[in-house]
């Protein structure tokens, strides 16, 4: 009961300080890669990059120690950042307070789901996301992923479309208008170091020497170089009636959304008190506010694009101070300083007193230094109810990533894995991570290849990882000022090609064209739809269910005979000669309610197309069940054929479909004499009688016969 309530108990049988060394080194190797990987990913989920290091000292420790694989490492990965971005930008703007708040919430209920399947023993609900599914969605993702990353690698700022294609049209777009060359630089080197060092030497840390080099590059060169300058020192007209057009909209933006919270308040009472002509009212006048508010968000959209567009020169002026001009419009006597200025608008007012102006690369600028503090996640239902299946999905997908990597490493060392205990690892691990200020976490396959091949022998390499993690967060944050945005996207981007698997397309296909079709309609729409990656999942669980279904309501119903090496085959699928007087009837799949008319119109059919038929074996070795549905079939299958002048028999019947026909007294309106063990005896049983007198010199079901 200890080992099952603290399992990591059972890894100090055997330690010794070699097993702890290994540990150390193993751990010490996986941290040097999570550091700059999760601060990436924790971009990819809209959060700033060092929330990524909030959900890598808890969530790996809690995983190890609560969960059944010793070498798993957990913590932020793509596809599930990803989908915590696609479920949280409705309801906030990424990087806000409210953003990273339901980001924390969300762990919570992902951890709190994942513990509940565990606990109560079903991690077979996984079963749910079928493999076609998964590889649809997942090379969707890795794609939309890299995508994602344009942006950053450009140094171009765009306004998320409601479609994700649309957003990468707009980035492109931008990038053809104005591509900031040392930012695409800093990506191209980190690309370089990074595949260079994995051709060179697999062991070396390629990410964290990529991190190091471009940050200190960042830093040598004055990479980031913005400045503060008021509205006065912007020396084109048309950029101030920009700002002020932006400012107006935002601030009715803002105004409208105070006067929608009110009005929503009265839509509640109205509909508590039934009051119809209120609900109606409260209605029409929700329906009016969000239309002036679309309105205003396309006006502070048109001129943030505006803005964001406009490339200024700086000229300095008497004092130091910088006077922003439009490109090309530098009077006469004048030199410009050489770079290239751009005003940085985003979702919330301009400050006239204090623009923003970019002349340089975006860098992750200041990362608080310390731990977070511990305290537990501020519960909000409304925002719980909507985001219900988001976590339930991110579970599943969380945890179907973990389960496979543990169980590919497990193969490897031998070690016994428990599914559901792993579910309460992780559950734990993301509940207990969001009292950190983690967002949602999982096993990353990277990670836990570099453990494995680290040499880690236990869970205590997690508790290393995590341990330097700590240190990081305590001790060199600083140092992460200057680490340029561009090479955590190439980090990222990186990191997902390894996701792609053109291959799984193929696979499928050849095992059953319907699980390849299904592959390929969930990496179309999880394409299409993204970012509501969620619909893409749900149309590919959609038609997995439904292909289910269509087979269980019409299963397999094969007539055999005697093939070239004597053992009974489906004649129309290997061209055999049936036998015109026995009918050897196999039906594939449990007999229930769904497919039990099914059986009986095949009957009927075979009955039907022969007029010399005397006898109908039903081959029950592939009916493993049998409900009321069925057996009701059964019988009147048995009636239907024996006032019809022919005989039926069974063979092959297994102990829980017998044990039906027993309860129900069907085996005695069958006749116990008529039921046989195997497929041979029913034969051998039922041929004298039923070709005495026939004209068949020879029967197929004893000797082979192919058609003419």
């Amino acid at each position: 009961m200890l080992l099952k309530i603290f399992p990591f108990i059972d890894w100090f049988k055997g330690y010794n300080m070699a097993s702890l060394r290994a540990d150390a080194i193993a751990g010490l190797t996986v941290a040097l890669v999570l550091i700059p990987q999760s601060m990436a990913y924790a971009q990819l989920a809209g959060m700033p990059a060092y929330y990524g290091l909030y959900a890598s000292f808890l969530p790996p420790l809690i995983a190890a120690l609560f969960g059944s694989s010793r070498q798993l490492a957990t913590g932020p990965v793509a596809v599930v950042s990803l989908m915590t971005a696609a479920s949280l930008e409705p309801l906030a703007t990424a990087g806000s307070e409210g953003y990273i708040a339901y980001a924390i919430l969300l762990a919570l209920m992902v951890g709190l789901f994942q513990f509940l399947l565990g606990v109560l023993k079903l991690g077979l609900v996984v079963n749910f996301l079928s493999h076609p599914v998964v590889n649809g969605f997942t090379n969707a993702a890795a794609i939309i992923i890299a995508s994602s990353q344009l942006s950053k690698m450009f140094g171009v700022y765009v306004d998320k479309a409601e479609h994700h294609y649309e957003t990468i049209i707009r980035v492109v777009e931008g990038a053809f208008h104005y591509t900031h060359l040392p930012t695409l630089g800093m990506g191209v080197l980190a690309f370089v170091i990074m595949i260079v060092l994995k051709r060179v030497n697999p062991k070396i840390p390629n990410v964290l020497v990529a991190v190091v080099v471009t940050t200190a590059v960042s830093w040598g060169v004055g990479f980031n170089h913005d400045s503060s300058a008021s509205v006065d020192a912007i020396k084109s007209p048309e950029a101030i009636e920009a700002i002020a057009g932006f400012n107006a909209a935002v601030a009715g933006i803002d105004n409208l959304a105070l006067e929608r919270t009110a009005l929503n308040s009265r839509l509640e009472e109205a509909k508590s008190s039934k009051d119809a002509i209120g609900v109606l009212d409260a209605e029409h006048d929700l329906s009016v506010l969000n239309l002036k508010i679309a309105r205003l968000k396309h006006e502070a959209h048109t001129q943030r694009t505006f803005l964001r567009e406009m490339l200024f020169d700086g000229v300095e002026a008497p004092g130091g101070a910088l006077a922003f001009y439009a490109r090309g419009s530098v009077p006469s006597g004048m030199q410009a300083d050489g770079r290239t200025w751009r005003v940085k608008v985003g979702n919330t007012k301009l400050d006239t007193t204090k623009l923003k102006m970019m002349g340089g690369g975006a860098v992750v600028g200041t990362v608080p230094s310390g731990i977070p503090a511990i305290s537990a996640p501020s519960l909000d239902m409304k925002i719980m109810l909507h985001l219900i299946p988001f976590a339930a999905i991110i579970s599943l997908l969380g945890f179907m990533e973990a389960i496979s990597i543990a169980k590919a490493m497990a193969a490897k060392t031998g070690q016994r894995l428990d599914p559901n205990q792993e579910l309460i690892g992780q559950g734990l691990a993301n509940m207990l991570g969001a009292c950190g200020k983690s967002y949602p976490a999982s096993g990353s396959f990277s990670r836990s290849a570099v453990n494995l091949q680290a040499g880690a022998v236990s869970g205590m390499s997690s508790v290393f990882t995590s341990l330097m993690v700590v240190i990081a967060l305590l001790f060199f944050t600083p140092l992460l000022y200057h680490l340029p945005q561009a090479v955590l996207a190439a980090v990222i981007m990186m990191a997902v090609i390894g996701l792609i698997n053109a291959s799984g397309f193929i696979h499928a296909w050849k095992a059953q064209w319907y699980d390849g079709a299904i592959s390929i309609i969930s990496f179309v729409c999880t394409l299409a739809f993204a970012p509501h990656l969620d619909k893409g999942i749900m149309v590919g669980v959609a038609l997995s269910l439904g292909v289910f279904l269509y087979k269980s309501m019409r299963p397999r119903v094969a007539s055999l005979s005697r093939s070239e090496d004597r053992s009974l085959r489906d004649a129309t699928h290997f061209g055999l000669k049936e036998c015109k007087h026995i009918s050897l009837v196999r039906f594939d799949g449990p007999l229930f309610f769904a497919n039990a008319s099914f059986l009986e119109d095949k009957i009927t059919d075979r009955m039907m197309n022969s007029k010399t038929l005397r006898h109908i074996i039903i081959v029950a070795n592939g009916i493993n069940d049998m409900d009321a549905s069925g057996e009701e079939a059964l019988s009147l299958i048995v009636d239907k054929v024996r006032a019809a002048g022919l005989d039926i028999s069974l063979c092959g019947v297994n102990e829980a479909v017998m044990a039906v026909l027993e309860r129900t007294h069907l085996l005695e309106k069958i006749g116990k004499d008529h039921v046989y063990p195997t497929m041979e005896t029913a034969i051998v049983e039922t041929q004298k009688s039923t070709h005495t007198g026939c004209d068949e010199s020879e029967c197929p079901l004893t000797s082979y016969c192919t058609l003419a």
